[in-house]
């Protein structure tokens, strides 16, 4: 197989990284989620641009799942990065999250779901392997996880863009 200068790995990453975007730029347009509409957002609390207290920080060292939905404040998207205000315990949180820390994105209330193998410094330059899940039905979901065990790695799949052309 010749070698891929376009680097189509990293345009698929982008492409689907502004599927995140776009849907964050629209709740954060109306100040609301529509309908029953809510986002699980995992994502690498250590890498480049990732902005938590140092009390979250140490709770979750490695990577973080927020939760979206009925108490969330002040949401802001760039092209880079999204803020969000969050309580923790009662205590209010300023969260920056660029699109690049993000792991997960997903969507319970229609069972949509984006998974990204995402590296951190070194690891970044060395590999840019990526693998994404649209459309997706986990089993079960019961709360979010701040941790994920190695164990519990999802393998790749193969999905037809077909599924998200308009039919005519």
């Amino acid at each position: 197989m010749g070698q891929d200068h376009i680097r189509y790995d990293i345009l698929a990453q982008d492409a689907l990284r502004g599927v995140i975007r776009k849907v964050l730029a629209e709740v954060a347009a109306t100040g609301k989620l529509p309908g029953e509409h809510h986002f699980f957002i995992t994502f690498l609390t250590a890498a480049p641009g990732v902005r938590i207290s140092q009390q979250l920080k140490s709770k979750y060292a490695e990577q973080m799942t927020i939760v979206l939905q009925h108490q969330f404040w002040d949401l802001k998207v760039t092209e880079s990065q999204f803020e969000v205000g969050l309580s923790f315990s009662d205590k209010p949180e300023k969260l920056v999250i660029p699109f690049n820390a993000i792991r997960g994105f997903y969507d319970p209330s229609v069972n949509f779901e984006l998974e990204f193998d995402v590296q951190i410094a070194e690891e970044e330059e060395n590999s840019a392997e990526i693998t994404a899940y649209p459309l997706a039905t986990p089993d079960n979901i019961e709360e979010p996880k701040a941790e994920k065990n190695e164990n519990d790695k999802k393998e790749g799949s193969v999905v037809s863009l077909d599924a998200f052309r308009k039919k005519q």
